[in-house]
């Protein structure tokens, strides 16, 4: 069981501690519990309840309505919210509460509204990425436990992945092909899936090698392939050395291919420029790349 200051609960609720402080004054909403030196704490049912209030506040209840319902009509109300606003806060709210439960429904009928809705791309990156934000601050302050990260994780790759089977498989020599991967250590499958699905949807065929690739490994790949781009991420590996080396090896052993660098170490280092090595800072920078391949 995670343990929450009110400062926690006012990063992951978006309720400022001065309001939540005034709801519990005023409308006895939450009781926070004491330490045995009088300092305030909130535990995950306390977490789950203001959420849920959050999520009624921004969808318009008042707040001294919700005062007057029980935790259980409280459920019941969120549970009822079966449209969802697009660009309203209480998505990301709604989706936090759905991987605390680790509710599959509840996180399928947000998903699946706003891909209905916005298309898939769009909701990757209007609402699925945000979350992802809300999630990294969620690991941070040790309010998620490994098994919920796993579970919404799952969920989303599952999404990712149904998104990148309807696309068609494009062959042809007039087709752009890329072929991407994870180096060994890294761990951002979920943004390689997303840029298999931008790729495949911008019309180009793509080899998706997956993860603790070797540089012996591309080279195989490559021999058989021969793609006109690499693309990979380097963001936990090489945070203590140089990215440089790894960099020149790439751009020495495929000299004829356009390597593609994303992530925060390439984004951070100072890297010297080479021909066919091109750095991508972001996913806008990288999105507007492929839009002029």
């Amino acid at each position: 069981m995670a343990i929450y200051s009110i400062t926690d609960l006012e990063k992951l609720s978006g309720i400022k501690a001065h309001t939540i402080r005034i709801w519990e004054q005023r409308y006895k909403i939450i009781v926070p519990h004491r330490t045995k030196t009088n300092i305030r704490y909130y535990e995950d049912d306390d977490l789950k309840l203001l959420l849920n209030i959050a999520l009624l506040n921004k969808k318009g209840t008042k707040i001294s309505k919700i005062a007057n319902m029980s935790q259980e009509e409280i459920a019941v109300k969120v549970a009822a919210i079966s449209e969802i606003n697009i660009g309203d806060g209480a998505q990301l709210d709604a989706l936090t509460i759905s991987m605390i439960e680790m509710d599959e429904y509840k996180f399928d009928r947000i998903i699946s509204t706003n891909i209905r809705q916005l298309g898939f791309e769009r909701t990757m990156l209007e609402v699925i990425y945000p979350f992802l934000d809300k999630l990294n601050l969620l690991w941070l302050t040790g309010s998620m436990s490994p098994v919920q990260e796993n579970f919404i994780s799952s969920l989303i790759r599952q999404k990712i992945i149904v998104a990148i089977n309807e696309e068609p498989i494009l062959r042809g020599e007039e087709v752009n092909k890329f072929m991407i991967y994870l180096p060994e250590g890294e761990k951002q499958e979920l943004s390689l899936l997303f840029m298999h699905y931008l790729l495949k949807s911008k019309g180009n065929q793509v080899v998706y090698l997956g993860q603790e690739i070797t540089p012996e490994d591309v080279s195989d790949a490559y021999k058989i392939h021969q793609p006109g781009f690499i693309f990979t991420m380097i963001t936990e590996t090489f945070a203590k050395e140089p990215v440089q080396d790894y960099i020149d090896k790439l751009s020495e052993s495929f000299p004829n291919c356009n390597i593609l660098l994303s992530g925060y170490q390439v984004a951070v280092q100072e890297i010297e420029e080479r021909p066919n090595v091109y750095i991508l800072k972001s996913l806008l920078q990288t999105m507007e790349f492929l839009d002029k391949v």
